[in-house]
């Protein structure tokens, strides 16, 4: 209690200190770095597939271009400028459009949105519900686990088995040790 009362005291004799007489200093801001850079690449030589070529004036404004070919070897190209309003991006090419829904997949999209509205309405009356549900096993795995038990009751004899076994011979070992130091000495 006294540790605890004295650490208090100290606390609050800190946070009342007067630190007026202390003089902050800022390291100024370093000049601007304006930096350019480049590269391309390939899968293997000889052989380029994309580009990127980057510039900044050191004030916030980068300026830059990446091209690419994509997978049907269309050449993509992005050029964009990133500045204190974000990141602007002007493709040269609109991105293909996503293709339409088959029947099946449309069917199964509703089937899983359903799904979730019912559960969640549910969820909604009964966030916690009282019931616990606890798995159960498959007859497969019961009559495995029973296996298992049958084969670990087996071994565990086994090892009882061995150990008295064992017991009986240090016994015995012991017994013809005591029996030849008494013979020894008659």
């Amino acid at each position: 209690m006294l540790c605890h009362t004295l650490l208090l005291l100290a606390v609050a004799a800190l946070t009342s200190c007067d630190v007026s007489h202390l003089e902050t200093t800022t390291t100024p801001e370093p000049p601007p770095k304006p930096y350019v850079f480049s590269y391309t690449a390939g899968r293997y030589p000889g052989h380029v597939d994309r580009e990127h070529t980057e510039v900044s004036d050191g004030s916030g404004v980068v300026r830059g271009k990446f091209a690419y070919l994509d997978p049907r070897q269309q050449l993509r190209t992005v050029d964009y400028v990133a500045d204190k309003e974000g990141f602007h991006p002007v493709l040269n090419d609109v991105p293909p459009e996503h293709p339409a829904d088959s029947e099946s997949v449309a069917r199964a999209k509703n089937r899983h949105f359903e799904l979730y509205a019912q559960i969640a309405e549910d969820h909604a009356h009964h966030p916690h519900p009282e019931e616990v549900s606890i798995p159960r096993q498959s007859a497969a795995v019961a009559a495995a686990t029973a296996k298992h038990a049958q084969l670990f009751k087996v071994i565990a004899e086994q090892h009882a088995r061995i150990a008295a076994e064992r017991e009986a011979l240090l016994r015995e070992e012991e017994e013809k040790q005591h029996l030849q130091e008494l013979g020894q000495y008659a």
